[in-house]
């Protein structure tokens, strides 16, 4: 089968002068609980530009917003059949989703949202799995579903007396794009969030935003010009050292804040203790690749999205389709995602025939 992989001559004095290689590769068999999945759609992270740059493993193969249709299934997998349409994230520490073909546990992919083609399906997975853990397992919000009748009665909330809020650092990129949306038409919360280009700005305010504010600036001063004295949430998807002292002063007391993105420095908690605040770390691949015992509630997250996003609550992030799964393309997203310029999300459709 094709793949794309990374290129073992980090050197980059190779012929091809490029951090990914088009390979060929054996064909992989599926273990007793895992789908092999020929991959339709492959959507580009940050996370592949971080492992491009720091991975020590030769031909690693990357990619993890995957959709695509079962080709084959593991002995002990009752969920899926050849022929289902799915789509997930995958894990970090099994080969990745830029390829024909695929192997991933079952119990970590969702049957693809039959109102989305492969390509807007494949700027879901990674980015929901991602969002739904933050918002409403770290950050403890209540999903405010319209439709009760939808879901599991035990998940909706009663309406409060006033409208909650939640501060979104970096909206605009293909998770913040996907946190305001939960955030402003499932939870029902008044969303702010970030961003500092004129593009940017509209992102977030297309995909819902309240308001926007530029994280460039004083977030307090900001907050308060919009009658604003506190937020009772907090989710920081971008590196929260620069912003953390800034973050303290406009949490609400007995607030939460959760961040994503690994600090470049030690944070000092001790700012957040005056007000009892609560801080967390989201990992997506942390279920995958540790095994927990829950490890399924993942492939129920992507129902539900598909769920949301067939019922015309959550639409797909998709921002451009670079073409064919190739180094090419992938050195293209790569470079587009570094130059922190990418809003939504970017994504590779197939293999050329």
């Amino acid at each position: 089968m094709r793949a794309v992989a990374l290129n073992p001559d980090k050197s980059l004095k190779s012929a091809s002068n490029c951090l990914f290689l088009d390979v060929a590769l054996d064909m992989p068999s599926p273990k007793p609980t895992d789908l092999l999945v020929q991959i339709k759609a492959a959507g580009i992270n940050p996370i592949d530009v971080k492992l491009s740059k720091g991975s020590k493993t030769p031909g690693l193969i990357l990619g993890f917003d995957v959709c695509g249709i079962v080709h084959a299934v593991g002995s002990q997998v009752v969920k899926f059949k050849k022929g289902d349409s799915v789509y997930y994230a995958g894990a970090v520490n099994r080969p990745g989703g830029f390829a024909e073909y695929q192997l991933v546990d079952a119990r970590i992919v969702g049957t693809r949202p039959s109102s989305l083609s492969f390509s807007q399906a494949a700027c879901l997975p990674l980015a929901a799995i991602t969002c739904w853990e933050a918002l409403f397992e770290k950050l403890h919000i209540k999903p405010k579903f319209l439709n009760n009748s939808d879901l599991n009665k035990n998940s909706i909330h009663d309406v409060r007396e006033s409208e909650p809020s939640i501060l979104i650092i970096g909206g605009s990129g293909g998770v913040g794009s996907l946190a305001i949306q939960l955030a402003k038409r499932i939870a029902g919360l008044r969303v702010i969030a970030t961003a500092s280009r004129q593009a940017s700005v509209q992102q977030c305010l297309d995909m819902g935003a309240t308001s926007v504010i530029n994280h460039h600036e004083s977030l307090l001063t900001q907050l308060k010009e919009l009658d604003i004295k506190w937020v009772d949430y907090v989710l920081c998807l971008t590196d929260p050292a620069p912003l953390f002292s800034q973050i303290s002063e406009v949490i609400a007391p007995l607030g939460r804040v959760c961040s994503l993105v690994e600090s470049s420095t030690d944070l000092p908690m001790n700012l957040l203790r005056n007000k009892s605040v609560s801080f967390s770390w989201e990992g997506a691949f942390t279920r995958s690749l540790f095994k927990t015992p829950d490890m399924k509630h993942q492939g129920e997250i992507l129902d539900v999205i598909a769920h949301l996003v067939d019922k015309g609550q959550i639409h797909s992030t998709l921002k451009e389709d670079l073409g064919s799964i190739c180094a090419e393309h992938l050195q293209k997203g790569c470079q587009i995602i570094e130059s922190a310029k990418a809003i939504g999300k970017l994504v590779m459709t197939g293999f050329d025939e």
